[in-house]
C-alpha cells in the first residue's frame, strides 16, 4: 500500500473451512459454548498500524480458522471516517464515539505524541465506558490516554520501551513495567509493534484453546507466543552484538544507574576487572571510553524526556545524572547539535 491509501478492515468475514478445531488443551471443543467477543479498537491520529494491525489480523485468523465467526471488531475515532496511521496511511473507522455507548472491549491505539494528547471529549467517553463496565486495552503509547484519564490509577501497565521513563515520571504513581504486555483484571495495555499480536494470541488462548493461538501465530510466521512477563527489548548481547560477558555486566550496570552514575572504579569493582581493563574493554569492543559512552546513554535518556514530557530542563538534567542544567546543556549540543530548549522548539 502507498501513502494516503485507505485501509477499511473492519468487520472482516471468518472465510475458508475450519482448518482446527479449537478447544481446550484436552482437545474438547469450545466454541459452541462461547459467544461472539466484539472489540472496539479507538484509533488517535498517528496510530500505529503495526500495533493495530497485529492486534486485528489473530482475530481474523482465528475466525478463518475456526469456520465460524468467533471475534468482532469495530473501528472508532473521535468524530468517524478515515484516520491516518503515523506512516500516513488512512484507515476507515466506522463509528464516532458519540455512536458508541457501551461496548465489551475497547483498546485505545494511539502511536507519536501520545504524551500531549489532552482531547477532553474522549477521556470523558473513555471514563463513561469504564463506568458501565467496559474491559479498557491499550496498544503501544495508548497507556498514556488511559492513565490522563484516570483509568490505570491502582492497576499494572505497560507501555513502549522508549516511553516508559517519560511516563513513570509523568505518571509516578501508576505501576508501568517494562513487560510485552499487562492483563490487571480489567484493564490490558500491551507494549507495541509484535507485541499486540502476543497479546492477542494469549486472549484467543484464553477463550478457546492454546491449540488455535498456536495455530494462528503458525499462520503468520510467528514461531514462539510470548509469555506477558517477557522483557520488550533483545538483550544486550544482541543489541550490541558483543558477547564478552564483562563488558556487558558493565553496561548493564550503566543502564541501570543513569540518575546516579557510578565511577570507573565502582563499575570496574561491580565487573571483576580493573579500572584499566575495563578502559580496554570498552575501546576495543565500542571505540570509545567508558566515560563517553556513559554519557551517550544519559543523553539518549535525556532526550527522551525532553521529546515525551513537560519536566524542565533543569530536571532532565537532574534525572539524567547531570550536576547542573549549564553543564548538561553543553553536552547535549555537542553531541546533537542543539540545545535542549532547541531539542523542544518544534514541540511546541
Amino acid at each position: 500500500m502507498t501513502q494516503g491509501m485507505e485501509l477499511d478492515t473492519g468487520h472482516l468475514q471468518g472465510g475458508g473451512r475450519a482448518g482446527i478445531a479449537p478447544g481446550n488443551e484436552s482437545g474438547r471443543s469450545e466454541v459452541g459454548r462461547k459467544e461472539i467477543r466484539d472489540f472496539g479498537f479507538l484509533l488517535l491520529p498517528r496510530f500505529s498500524l503495526l500495533a493495530f494491525t497485529s492486534a486485528v489480523e489473530p482475530m481474523r485468523s482465528a475466525n478463518r480458522l475456526a469456520g465460524q465467526r468467533l471475534y468482532d471488531w469495530r473501528l472508532i475515532s473521535r468524530t468517524g471516517g478515515p484516520v491516518a496511521s503515523s506512516g500516513g496511511i488512512e484507515v476507515m473507522t466506522q463509528a464516532a464515539i458519540s455512536d458508541v455507548d457501551r461496548i465489551p472491549d475497547l483498546f485505545v491505539v494511539a502511536g507519536l505524541d501520545a504524551q500531549t494528547f489532552d482531547d477532553r471529549a474522549i477521556l470523558s467517553w473513555l471514563r463513561r465506558l469504564a463506568r458501565v463496565g467496559c474491559r479498557l486495552g491499550a496498544l503501544t503509547t495508548g497507556s498514556y490516554i488511559l492513565a490522563r484519564a484516570g483509568l490505570l490509577d491502582g492497576y499494572r501497565c505497560t507501555i513502549h520501551w522508549e516511553n516508559l521513563a517519560g511516563f513513570r515520571e509523568d505518571f509516578p504513581g501508576i505501576d508501568a513495567t517494562t513487560e510485552v504486555y499487562e492483563i490487571d483484571r480489567n484493564r490490558m495495555t500491551c507494549s507495541g509493534g509484535t507485541a499486540a499480536m502476543d497479546l492477542m494470541l494469549g486472549l484467543i488462548a484464553a477463550d478457546h484453546g492454546r491449540a488455535l493461538a498456536i495455530a494462528v501465530a503458525d499462520q503468520f510466521i510467528h514461531e514462539r507466543i510470548r509469555a506477558p512477563s517477557e522483557p520488550q527489548r533483545m538483550g544486550l548481547r544482541n543489541r550490541l552484538g558483543i558477547t564478552q560477558p564483562k563488558l556487558l555486566a558493565a553496561i548493564e550496570r550503566m543502564e541501570d544507574n543513569l540518575e546516579e552514575p557510578l565511577s570507573r572504579r565502582v563499575l570496574a569493582a561491580h565487573t571483576g576487572v580493573s579500572t584499566r581493563q575495563l578502559e580496554r574493554l570498552f575501546r576495543k569492543y565500542l571505540r570509545r571510553t567508558p566515560t563517553r559512552y556513559y554519557l551517550e546513554l544519559r543523553l539518549d535518556r535525556a532526550r527522551g524526556l525532553l521529546t515525551q514530557t513537560a519536566m524542565s530542563v533543569l530536571d532532565v538534567a537532574l534525572a539524567c545524572g547531570f550536576v547542573s542544567a549549564s553543564h548538561f546543556s553543553k553536552c547535549y549540543r555537542e553531541f546533537f547539535g542543539k540545545t535542549p530548549r532547541e531539542e523542544r522548539a518544534p514541540r511546541r
